[in-house]
């Protein structure tokens, strides 16, 4: 399976035209497996984020992601958001590469090199493009197992702030593609 590069012009192509995108592999039989903790991520001046133990992912209170134990993520609308594989890989609808999650880091689909981590003890940590680091906040309850869980959530969260920030159109999902803070 070898899923594609973002393609911001796509993706508008499709929204223009109101395409539904397809879900991306895997989808029925689900990816790598989570555990799904209540946690909660204090942003500083931007609004927290919530992971509640049945999946809901809420950002100031609001529904934004709902994920599954298999990595599944869905949107508000319940569509498909993306699939963190087992190997770390998150497909995205239509079959767009969405970066790589580790347990403790991951990296956007533009750039090999990690763009974010989030530490044992839940400080989350943004790199920019030269590796200068900047404070993106704290997690609290990613303990353990559900570290990776936090860091792909934090993955997710940035994704979608990035293509906000570059004015991209996301690919047809709540998420969008591309990362911010």
């Amino acid at each position: 399976m070898q899923l594609r590069s973002i393609a911001p012009l796509l993706g508008a192509l499709a929204a223009a035209f109101g395409c539904a995108p397809s879900a991306p592999p895997r989808w029925a039989e689900g990816g790598a497996p989570l555990l799904i903790p209540a946690a909660h991520w204090e942003r500083g001046d931007a609004d927290a984020i919530d992971v509640k133990p049945d999946g809901d992912v809420l950002e100031g209170g609001r529904l934004i992601l709902k994920l599954d134990r298999v990595g599944r993520a869905v949107d508000e609308d319940y569509e498909p958001v993306g699939l963190l594989l087992p190997d770390g890989r998150v497909a995205g609808p239509d079959d767009y590469f969405l970066g790589q999650v580790g347990v403790t880091n991951a990296s956007p689909p533009f750039a090999a090199n990690a763009w974010l981590s989030v530490l044992p003890n839940g400080q989350v940590i943004f790199y920019d493009q030269d590796g200068a680091r900047a404070s993106g906040g704290q997690w609290a309850g990613c303990n353990g197992a559900a570290l990776r869980t936090c860091t792909y959530v934090t993955h997710l969260v940035v994704l979608r702030n990035y293509a906000r920030r570059a004015g991209n159109v996301s690919v047809g999902v709540g998420v969008g593609v591309g990362v911010g803070y």
